[in-house]
């Protein structure tokens, strides 16, 4: 499946069911109201979805079950502990699997599951990110974190959780489980057959060089004269050398002016009364704020790549092995606002889109996990620190997941790393991406599908609600 019909495929199924969702709005309306308007029977249904938030986002008081050791939160360590672990090795979340398991089997409320789901994505991106900053880049003397493209997608990224949060107020439940059922699937489809690709390629590679292995025998000096002098060793940098190699201050600051200035919009427009003129104007700062650093990026990326193809240099200026084109650019744009959307809709991380797309981008595996899990550390605490000040998990809960997700992101990195060097194949960690993805689509529909016919048989309001609750 190419990216062109891996679009068609996208864009097809999710306008189907947005306008199926639409159409059951006006039906309803009519049926409901009269002569009156939509927007009439939307303004009507303003405590149907305050009451309601029930049914389109599981319970509406808050649920928080103490911390205490019993065999559930036994349950929870151990598949939060393998969640984390794989989902960051492949530059995902495991967000689709932790909302459910919070929700099913310790019993929170789905939003505060997922406020705890972000805080275990932000221990286990950021314990990732600190393993792979210990990595030197397996082809290249450059670092393994990719910061042109973080910067690409991180504005945009944060923007797409923004719009992902107001889309989980108004979509209904039941077409929030048909999108994830679509994209989740499609994404672990395309990645398990670029890990199959690759597999084949890595094959082929290594019956070459068993070929020619027999033919080559090692020296261990050269002759020179009388003198047989031995071979240059090149040198070998040590952790701290690789650290500091892997660390771009310039790059960083810049990551971290385009965090703080989203958090501060954030703590902000949540401090505003909801639907204000001053809570729209906010609301929509975010919008310049994200295009403004990705149009620099976009333009930095594609100025620097069409001067070195007319110079015939085919060196890539990025990871990414691809021709940088104005397509190529919104392609990465719309793809970075959906895995932010996602995430802002499911509690999750944005990797779910990051990892496959980074792939799709030609980045070898290794990077595309190291530099997905890189971005999904910014998205995931900006998540976090706004869930903090709006008082939506307890810490003794967040405290304990996180650091439960902390150790599973590093041993996962470190596991995974011995193994891919070991076997020489570095497919392993697409395989785990498409899986994770695979896993997450198949609770997060089982559950989802399970609620909806709990909807239906109750005849609970099935269209999009209102966004202003109390305007």
């Amino acid at each position: 499946m190419g990216t062109k019909y891996f679009l068609v495929y996208l864009l097809s199924g999710s306008m189907v069911v947005i306008s199926y969702a639409f159409f059951s709005t006006i039906t309803t309306a009519k049926k409901t109201s009269g002569v009156l308007g939509v927007n009439e029977f939307l303004k009507s249904t303003e405590n149907q979805q305050i009451d309601g938030f029930s049914s389109t986002h599981s319970e509406t008081a808050r649920v928080w079950p103490k911390l205490q050791f019993s065999w559930r939160v036994v349950v929870v360590t151990v598949i939060g502990f393998l969640g984390s672990a794989l989902g960051t090795v492949g530059g995902v979340s495991g967000g689709g699997i932790f909302v459910p398991m919070f929700n099913l089997i310790l019993g929170f409320d789905a939003k505060s599951a997922a406020a705890l789901s972000k805080c275990m994505i932000m221990g286990a991106s950021a314990s990732s990110v600190w393993y792979n900053l210990t990595v030197p880049h397996p082809c290249r003397d450059v670092p393994i974190l990719d910061y042109d493209l973080a910067l690409l997608f991180q504005p945009m990224l944060m923007l797409g959780i923004t719009i992902g949060v107001a889309l989980s107020v108004v979509f209904p439940y039941w077409l929030i489980t048909v999108l994830i059922i679509i994209l989740f699937t499609g994404t672990s489809s395309r990645a398990f057959c670029k890990a199959i690709q690759m597999w084949n390629q890595e094959t082929i590679m290594k019956a070459e060089a068993n070929l020619r292995e027999p033919l080559t025998k090692p020296e261990t000096g050269v002759q020179i004269g009388d003198e047989s002098q031995q071979l240059v060793v090149p040198h070998v940098k040590n952790d701290l050398e690789i650290i500091c190699f892997n660390i771009r201050l310039k790059g960083l600051l810049v990551l971290m002016v385009v965090w703080i200035s989203f958090l501060l919009i954030q703590i902000t427009k949540n401090n505003l009364r909801e639907c204000s003129p001053l809570y729209w104007a906010f609301y929509i700062l975010q919008f310049p704020l994200a295009l403004s650093v990705f149009i620099y990026e976009a333009a930095k990326l594609w100025k620097e790549d069409r001067q070195r193809r007319k110079c015939g240099n085919e060196e890539p200026v990025c990871e990414a092995s691809i021709e940088w084109t104005p397509f190529q650019l919104i392609f990465c744009a719309f793809c970075a606002t959906l895995g932010g959307t996602v995430g802002g809709l499911l509690g999750s991380g944005a990797g779910f889109i990051m990892g496959p797309l980074l792939l799709e981008l030609g980045v070898i595996p290794q990077v595309a996990s190291a530099t997905a899990a890189f971005a999904m550390m910014f998205s995931s605490s900006l998540s976090v620190m706004e869930l903090y000040f709006l008082k939506r998990f307890p810490i003794p809960y967040a405290l304990y997941l996180t650091g439960v997700s902390i150790i599973a992101g590093f041993f996962g990195q470190y596991f995974v790393w011995k193994l891919v060097a070991a076997l020489g194949r570095a497919s392993i960690i697409i395989f785990i991406l498409s899986s994770v993805i695979f896993a997450s689509a198949l609770t997060m529909g089982i559950v989802g599908i399970d609620k909806s016919i709990v909807m239906i048989q109750n005849h609970e309001y099935m269209g999009f609600l209102s966004f202003c609750s109390s305007s």
